[in-house]
């Protein structure tokens, strides 16, 4: 892992600094900064765009009374997006426009989720009258969690342990 962020902080922005270089050697330093400048520019108003609707997709999803997952996962993205994009550079723009498409969103998305899925020990129950607490699916369920079996009471009822606290009306 600290391999990693050391590429990240030194590696990238060593290919970023050479990239612009070469750009500029080709086609002069005036067309390399204005490049950066619009990218930045073009780049900021694609984030803002997407950013309020993916404020409007949350607020519809959690009236609805759904979990907005998705769209929160898209939004982490799309911030993640807007920080690329104001960053100089050719390898963050592409990767910043790439996060602002959908498409490679949604490739993330079930990447991440594929990832979870894989490393999680986390397990979800939900209560079926007359049978206590039971597994079901959810996308963070790892079947191969090893559980410890459900407590039960002499008569065979399963044993829930919950806290209450008196609150005043």
């Amino acid at each position: 892992m600290l391999f990693r962020l050391f590429l990240l902080f030194t590696l990238v922005p060593f290919i970023e600094l050479m990239l612009l270089i070469k750009l500029s050697e080709l086609h002069g330093w005036p067309t390399t900064l204005a490049l950066i400048l619009v990218t930045g520019v073009v780049g900021t108003m694609l984030v803002r765009r997407q950013g309020l609707l993916i404020a409007q997709r949350i607020r519809q999803e959690m009236s609805q009374g759904k979990p907005p997952t998705d769209a929160l996962m898209d939004g982490a993205m799309i911030l993640v997006s807007g920080a690329l994009l104001i960053t100089p550079g050719i390898l963050t723009d592409v990767f910043g426009f790439l996060l602002l498409w959908p498409l490679f969103r949604k490739l993330i998305k079930k990447s991440v989720r594929s990832s979870l899925m894989k490393n999680s020990k986390v397990t979800f129950h939900q209560q079926v009258p007359g049978q206590g607490f039971t597994p079901f699916d959810s996308p963070f369920t790892n079947p191969a969690s090893s559980e410890a079996p459900p407590r039960v009471d002499d008569a065979g009822n399963d044993v829930i342990d919950v806290e209450f606290e008196k609150r005043d009306q």
